[in-house]
């Protein structure tokens, strides 16, 4: 498996694998699947210098891709965090795909000068949150009840690690 720095060539593949966690639900907030068009934004955000999106590729295939996000963009007192999102192919679960696009990330944050990184989960996630706490995150708060998928509720959990 090769680590690489997302391209743009590779966004479609990014979001097949987001509009497969939005297919079963508690894997993200979104309801609605995305499209290229929609996330063309979001992917020109994630500087490769500062805010990088991050791909796992198995025999040229995108397995699975996790990005560092800004928290709370202009506040440069909060310059020294970031959001850490990850999604796997369903093809590549359970298979260390989640773990090796973590540890890249973990390795690769402090050489960014980010100290902390955190990640908001569905707190019925529980495949995200072990393999978060495998890392050394630890749950920094609960936002109890505030999602509604369909009618089933539930909260989020914020998972922080300091680095």
């Amino acid at each position: 498996m090769n680590i690489r720095i997302a391209t743009h060539s590779d966004l479609k593949s990014i979001i097949d694998i987001y509009n497969q966690a939005i297919d079963e639900a508690f894997c993200t907030a979104d309801l609605d699947y995305v499209t290229v068009s929609d996330r063309e934004d979001w992917f020109k955000q994630h500087s490769p210098h500062k805010y990088p999106i991050f791909v796992a590729e198995n025999q040229n295939v995108i397995s699975g891709w996790c990005s560092l996000s800004p928290h709370r963009p202009g506040r440069k007192a909060l310059k020294s965090i970031a959001e850490i999102s990850f999604y796997i192919h369903n093809r590549f679960r359970r298979q260390g795909v989640g773990k090796q696009l973590i540890e890249y990330s973990l390795q690769e944050a402090p050489k960014l000068g980010f100290k902390n990184l955190y990640a908001l989960l569905i707190d019925i996630n529980h495949a995200s949150i072990n393999i978060l706490k495998k890392h050394g995150f630890t749950q920094w708060g609960h936002l109890p009840e505030i999602a509604n998928f369909n009618g089933k509720i539930c909260g989020q959990f914020i998972y922080g690690k300091r680095l």
